[in-house]
């Protein structure tokens, strides 16, 4: 896929992370910059999905919830190297699951989770199915189907810490970073004006 921003003013003036314009970005890639581009990726997570939600002093579970799904999916598209989620949604869920260790409580029930959290949340603004949101306990109580927003976050921080590091550690041309450089070239594509 090729870049379609018009201009060279347009690379350096659009952001993609408080300290990365697509410009910047697109120079670490010249460089091959693995460090650079992990550490921008964690940058650009932590400062949409983490750290609002750190920062305030009244936390609300549903509201962790909300951005933690929204992290999981757009972290999952970078994974995969999808261009965007539409039709697979709960696929990003199912796979997530089923990978990152942190969240294995869950597999068995991604799709469950899938739509009475994540689609109710962000649809119907309330979890469904029996499903509850708390900020105690354990991560998930499969015998109740509550999960605890604080664990939840805590450990998908730490997930996105581990992406970071495995970036790091990759090699240039892995499917790790072919999928994330195919997942920035439609991120800095979006950023035209249509």
């Amino acid at each position: 896929m090729s870049l379609t921003i018009d201009s060279k003013d347009d690379f350096n003036s659009i952001m993609l992370s408080s300290r990365v314009s697509i410009g910047k970005y697109l120079n670490f890639v010249k460089q091959e910059d693995r460090e650079s581009i992990a550490k921008f990726v964690h940058e650009r997570f932590s400062e949409r999905y983490i750290t609002p939600l750190e920062s305030t002093p009244k936390k609300n579970g549903f509201c962790i919830m909300a951005n933690c799904c929204l992290m999981i999916e757009a972290l999952e598209s970078f994974y995969q190297g999808w261009g965007d989620t539409q039709g697979r949604s709960e696929l990003a869920f199912c796979e997530f699951f089923d990978r990152a260790k942190e969240f294995w409580d869950f597999r068995g029930c991604s799709s469950e989770f899938y739509r009475n959290v994540r689609c109710a949340i962000l649809h119907q603004a309330e979890s469904t199915g029996g499903w509850r949101i708390r900020r105690t306990g354990p991560l998930f109580n499969p015998d109740t189907l509550t999960i605890n927003a604080t664990i939840f976050l805590r450990r998908l921080k730490k997930y996105l810490k581990e992406y970071q590091e495995g970036l790091k550690k990759a090699d240039w041309n892995s499917g790790m970073w072919n999928n994330l450089r195919k997942k920035m070239n439609t991120i800095i594509n979006n950023c035209k004006r249509v």
